[in-house]
């Protein structure tokens, strides 16, 4: 209007009125009007749900929890189709067609799942390190969040099992090894070729897991002509474990860290550069050295939005002040994000909207204060839609 402010009349319009939140989460930094419109649509997003049909309403909530763009694709895609089923102005062919596509890509899915439970019951780490969380599927709809797409069935393997070994040295360090066994094991993973080093029967249980899976990724990639992206997947897990001694060396000082050197680290043992790594190792048509070079300066840069102990500590501050700024830090890092997905790179896209998908699942994990890896029955819901409840198809 006049005054620079969104028109009180559009209020009325309640779809053009979701669609415009939808939109404001792609703004970039500087842009405004479309901070502005994410205040002033939620509030009244907040406000139509209370007097809107039962689907509509339905829809609303989903989307004021966790809005499109920062949704999990394959998620998103299924609670659409059955909002859009009960749309009266449907395609009813357009919607045969979605449905056929989420069962065909689902089948896949549960074989890959299949395969993964059958791996890790194989090797009985359940009851070697009965200490570490027992999570296959947890982390399979990780890897599935990042590439859902039949085509990348490969990267999805890779990236589950890697994960999966991931998260055994994460209990290890953080919940049962001494620090004289972390640094012996530390120093294993960094020569690559030091079993005899290590100190406890249970770490060399461990280590040779980690190998094995190594010289399988050389194995697959060396088929490939691709021998190069198995050396980038031990740098990044050199990167990560040094990550977790330094966490563990705090631990055992008990010295917290300032928030710097807490979002430093952080970088590292957020597990994306395994993650990726092991992701790329799946897309030869799209991730070469170059790529992979690429990579490794990415996890140099950006903010971790985590450690309000250490910001309180570095700034002085309260921990509701510290919760605010960690959350403004949220904010801009999506800004960053959206900025580098619209610029020119020399990174393909694929590779960017799979780095989106990694935080958008990860969001979905640890977001709202959850830990849903740890305390896995807020994703019950999510793994029932996904991988066990097919789409009903209606003649």
């Amino acid at each position: 209007d006049t005054n620079g402010e969104f028109k009180k009349t559009i209020i009325n319009d309640v779809k053009g009125i979701l669609g415009l939140y939808e939109a404001s989460f792609l703004s970039v930094h500087g842009e405004q009007v479309l901070d502005e419109a994410l205040v002033f649509t939620k509030a009244n997003l907040e406000s139509s749900a209370m007097q809107s049909s039962p689907r509509l309403a339905d829809h609303i909530r989903n989307a004021l929890i966790r809005p499109f763009h920062k949704g999990v694709p394959r998620i998103k895609a299924r609670k659409y189709i059955s909002f859009y089923e009960e749309d009266e102005s449907r395609i009813d062919i357009l919607l045969k067609f979605a449905k056929i596509d989420f069962n065909r890509v689902q089948l896949l899915h549960r074989q890959e799942l299949s395969i993964l439970s059958r791996w890790w019951n194989d090797l009985n780490f359940a009851e070697e390190f009965p200490y570490a969380r027992d999570r296959i599927v947890e982390i399979y709809f990780w890897a599935n969040g990042v590439h859902f797409e039949p085509q990348y069935a490969f990267s999805r393997m890779m990236v589950t099992k890697y994960t999966k070994i991931v998260s055994l040295v994460d209990d290890t360090y953080d919940a049962y090894a001494s620090f004289e066994e972390i640094q012996h094991f530390t120093n294993a993973i960094e020569s690559m070729n030091a079993i005899d080093q290590l100190p406890a029967d249970y770490m060399k249980v461990l280590y040779r897991a980690l190998l094995n899976l190594f010289n399988q990724t050389e194995n697959d990639m060396g088929k490939q002509g691709r021998s190069y992206a198995s050396y980038y997947v031990k740098e990044a897990f050199k990167e990560l474990v040094r990550g977790y001694h330094a966490e563990a060396e705090w631990a055992d000082k008990c010295h917290v860290p300032t928030f710097d050197e807490y979002v430093r680290n952080g970088l590292a043992t957020s597990a994306y550069g395994v993650i990726m790594a092991a992701s790329f190792l799946g897309m030869e048509e799209v991730a070469g050295g170059e790529e992979y070079e690429w990579l490794k300066d990415e996890q140099k840069r950006g903010d971790c939005a985590s450690g309000v102990e250490c910001y309180m500590k570095q700034y002085d501050a309260w921990e509701k002040k510290a919760i605010e700024e960690i959350q403004k830090m949220d904010v801009n890092a999506w800004k960053d994000i959206n900025e580098d997905c619209m610029r020119p790179t020399n990174a393909p896209m694929p590779l960017l909207q799979h780095f989106v998908n990694l935080i958008r699942v990860t969001d979905v994990i640890y977001g709202n204060d959850d830990d849903a890896y740890t305390i896995p029955s807020s994703l019950k819901d999510y793994v029932t839609l996904l991988y066990i409840e097919q789409v009903p198809l209606y003649e």
